[in-house]
């Protein structure tokens, strides 16, 4: 490690150290109907992604949300991949921003990624 990338990892340390407390939570639960059979995907990494779409009616207003889901870990991509379009679930998990190269440029949607699936 040279001098300077010592320098610059203190520098970072100290502006950790020097912040408030983070009381960030990103945890979510959703209810909904599954809209289509889910697809997996292979990465160019290597790793094996679940996605699918929840449909989640709004109470207030009339319509529906569609909400994109990515399911990561194997046991919930096995769940995910036995999933039957309108069939009620329950997950549970975090959002993010996944960010990807488009013919037109860089591209970005927002997903819940979903840590557990459950049958209602």
């Amino acid at each position: 490690m040279t001098s300077t990338t010592k320098q610059a990892s203190k520098k970072v340390k100290e502006k950790i150290q020097s912040e408030e407390p983070d009381y960030s939570l990103n945890d979510v639960m959703l209810r909904g109907r599954v809209s289509d059979i889910a697809v997996e995907k292979i990465l160019p990494s290597g790793d094996k992604v679940v996605e699918f779409r929840l449909i989640i009616s709004r109470i207030e207003l009339s319509g529906v949300d569609t909400l994109d889901i990515a399911v990561w870990s194997a046991k919930s991509r096995r769940s995910a991949l036995s999933l039957k379009p309108d069939e009620w679930i329950e997950i549970s998990g975090s959002i993010h921003r996944r960010f990807w190269k488009a013919p037109t440029g860089l591209a970005s949607r927002w997903q819940v990624e979903a840590a557990e699936i459950s049958r209602i």
